[in-house]
């Protein structure tokens, strides 16, 4: 039970919102995102925050009450305020105003790791080619941190660097001042975009308090994974034991909790981007978004795109919507655009059948097991005949009478793993076999049941689901083994991780690159159990979780490592060295599989990881990398359409971006990758792109082009062949695309262009595609 001083501190907050956006008469209001056009701002206003007031006083709509953000950074001149349907038409009419857009939520994405990607051995102090650099500062923006985990050791770690403008905002009973040190740098809460959200109906109370502390452990995990120190005998309850790290365990960590366990508003994402940027991060780290918005009205890019101007590597979750196509999300070009793959340790569990029949699958079960006992399953046993509801064991749906001290089998999908085991637990069921169906294939995550419990595979699952079908005395018994490390193949891209094409813009190659985002070891919150269910109360000090939210501070922490290496490179040259030497290749030397496919033995292509996984140790060395300007950049917005020059000059800050120059196309942008799009049903067609390279190697270096790919498509590219005199160099060439077949709009293909002097290869993947 929560002692009363907590109790009291949550009321207060919630009664302050409320009253304070309820005065006014608000009824029917909702929070708005409203971008000005910098170029317009009247002299006579001193700051943002004067002009903004103003806007809101022409309404009658009271600033006090009302405005609940005045951005000036991570998006110039825009704020946040709670408005009426009519304020919205009147503001849209404006001249100042660029656009508005309603206040989205957006879902979280949701130690094996550095010996997977080869990684060098760390110790305090070190110098920055292991990556062990303590001046480079890694922003997390989630649900918060807990900062008693041992993670956030700063043991070894000298002073805080000078340059860093940030603070520990603190709270006496939730967060007290001692929580920050030589590694948890910062921590600050953002909350009253969803405080404002719990208007209308759609209340989002909670029993958090107004501080950055985590009481989901999202944020945690992910800050830990990023940037976490060395932690020896680290473990989540015997499973994946060993010494946990960071990717970047010498860097700083900066927490900006802008989630809760119900999402994250885009007035609060905005908010703690601005905060980041002022504090003086150098990389950003959002494992959340959600929906596809054109990118003048997507939060995350234009903040995204503020913090990359001021020289921030910024870095997003591609999203868990796997495989459908088209499901990616924060696929602006200045974001690296991060997807999920496999490492090579997995936990394995059998589900022995009482027919002779023995599936291997997953578990993280660490109680007490069934010994070598067979227990009778079941299967759809629902207390509605005829409802479906049961073999997704939702809550409420078994019959207790039939599934009491049997084992049940769930199919997955419908509501979480985790759920699905505590549905059969409080049924009376003694364990649980959970079987993957078609959509998720043979992908399978292991989790920390509440009770004995093995997941499957797609083909185990139609095995099992066939056999408790047809014989009435079905029985299982269920084992455990461990954990196994140097499993092949690894990696394979995981189901979930949402693949192109890019739906926004067709003409750019989404995601960029994919790293390990399955079972992945980090640390946790002492708010919640392993399950994060409340009936869990297990409090270990690591977690085991799966999600591009995994995958996605892997790629943070590794742009800090080559940023600590690099400090001059700027944010598209990190980008550009961590794609163009990812490999696609696994543990056995095959191409990487998708673990969508059929058996898992379908070969993945380009829309599923991009420009493959990461190699942190070769994107040290890259030879040249694709450096992209954030003229470039300004010159793809007024390209891709959607944005007036008004509103590229909002979300850009740039008052004299008129878009008087544009690409020739979309896929004109200096990228490290292609995305082809040819005429629909038209053959002969011919698409052109030009890029330049900048020398980053050895000077006197030599490279020459090679393109692998379709038959029917000619490539060529002058020159074919590029001397760099000296570092620093830049050199331009042209590629022509020319197919020589027609194609449908259901039709893709895929190819790489690859700049090779002998010592290092550039590669590129390129992506065609038919009228899209």
């Amino acid at each position: 039970m929560q002692q009363p001083s907590r109790l009291l501190l949550v009321l207060l907050f919630c009664l302050a919102a409320s009253s304070a956006l309820a005065s006014g008469g608000d009824e029917g209001a909702a929070t708005y995102i409203v971008y000005l056009n910098p170029a317009l701002k009247p002299s006579p206003y001193a700051t943002h925050l004067h002009w903004h007031h103003a806007h809101l006083d022409a309404l009658s709509v009271d600033p006090e009450s009302h405005l609940l953000y005045s951005y000036t950074t991570a998006a110039p001149s825009a704020f946040a305020a709670r408005l009426l349907p009519s304020h919205v038409t009147e503001l849209r009419g404006h001249p100042a105003v660029a656009s508005v857009h309603e206040d989205v939520l957006h879902p979280l994405h949701t130690t094996r790791s550095p010996s997977f990607l080869h990684l060098p051995p760390y110790s305090a102090p070190a110098p920055s080619a292991d990556g062990g650099s303590s001046d480079v500062i890694v922003g997390v923006l989630d649900t918060g941190v807990w900062p008693e985990s041992p993670s956030f050791a700063d043991a070894g770690l000298g002073p805080v660097p000078s340059r860093w403008r940030g603070s520990c905002e603190t709270n006496a009973t939730d967060f007290p001042s001692s929580m920050c040190n030589r590694k948890l740098i910062g921590a600050r809460g953002f909350f009253r975009g969803f405080g404002a959200g719990g208007r209308n109906g759609s209340s989002h109370g909670t029993t958090e308090l107004s501080s950055p502390r985590d009481h989901d452990g999202h944020g945690t995990h992910t800050a830990s994974t990023a940037a976490g120190a060395v932690v020896a005998d680290a473990s989540l309850l015997g499973y994946a034991h060993g010494t946990a790290r960071g990717m970047a365990p010498g860097a700083r960590v900066a927490a900006y909790k802008v989630c809760w366990r119900q999402g994250c508003f885009s007035s609060d994402i905005l908010a703690g981007m601005e905060q980041a940027i002022e504090d003086g991060v150098d990389v950003l780290s959002l494992s959340l978004g959600g929906g596809s918005y054109p990118l003048s009205r997507d939060p995350i890019a234009v903040g995204a795109l503020a913090a990359t101007r001021r020289g921030i590597v910024v870095a997003c979750s591609a999203g868990n919507s796997g495989p459908a196509p088209s499901s990616l999300v924060n696929t602006a070009p200045w974001i690296i655009t991060v997807g999920a793959g496999t490492l090579d340790r997995n936990f394995p569990a059998y589900a022995k059948l009482g027919n002779g029949e023995t599936h291997a699958g997953m578990s993280l079960y660490s109680g007490d097991g069934l010994g070598d006992d067979k227990f009778p399953l079941v299967y759809n046993k629902g207390i509605r005949p005829g409802s479906n509801a049961s073999k997704l064991c939702m809550s409420g749906t078994l019959d207790a009478s039939a599934v009491k001290g049997k084992v049940v089998l769930c199919d997955r999908g419908g509501n979480s793993r985790v759920e699905k085991g505590q549905v059969v637990k409080l049924a009376g069921g003694v364990g649980m076999v959970l079987a993957n169906t078609a959509q998720s294939g043979e992908e399978v995550v292991a989790d920390s049941h509440l009770l004995p419990a093995v997941a499957v595979g797609d083909k185990s699952g139609d095995a099992i689901r066939a056999y408790v079908e047809s014989d009435a005395g079905a029985e299982v018994a269920l084992s455990f083994a461990g954990t196994a490390v140097d499993v092949h193949p690894a990696p394979v891209v995981a189901a979930f991780s949402s693949r192109g094409p890019n739906r926004q813009v067709a003409q750019l190659l989404k995601p960029d690159v994919i790293g390990p985002g399955v079972n992945i070891l980090a640390g946790w919150t002492g708010s919640v159990g392993p399950t994060g269910l409340t009936i869990d109360e297990r409090r270990p000090a690591f977690n085991i979780l799966s999600g591009t939210s995994m995958s996605c501070p892997h790629i943070s922490g590794l742009a800090a490592f080559v940023k600590a290496a690099h400090p001059d490179w700027s944010p598209s040259a990190i980008k550009s060295a961590l794609m163009t030497t990812a490999y696609t290749v696994d543990n056995t030397g095959s191409p990487l599989l998708d673990a969508a496919g059929a058996n898992a033995t379908a070969t993945a292509t380009p829309w599923a990881f991009g420009s493959g996984h990461v190699d942190p140790v070769k994107a040290l060395s890259p030879g040249l990398v694709y450096d992209t300007s954030i003229d470039d950049y300004v010159a793809f917005l007024c390209t891709v359409g959607g944005a007036s020059p008004r509103q590229v000059q909002a979300i850009t800050g740039a008052p004299n971006a008129t878009c008087q120059r544009k690409l020739s196309s979309p896929g004109d942008l200096n990228y490290p990758s292609f995305s082809v799009v040819f005429g629909l049903r038209k053959s002969r067609t011919t698409v052109k792109y030009h890029r330049e390279l900048t020398n980053v190697g050895a000077a006197g270096s030599v490279y020459a082009a090679k393109v692998t790919g379709p038959p029917s498509i000619v490539v060529s590219v002058k020159p074919a062949r590029l001397v760099f005199k000296k570092v620093g160099d830049k050199l331009r060439y042209t590629v022509a695309f020319k197919s020589t077949a027609e194609g449908g709009p259901m039709d893709a293909a895929f190819g790489w262009l690859t700049w090779s002097s002998g010592e290092q290869d550039v590669r590129s993947p390129i992506s065609y595609t038919w009228g899209m």
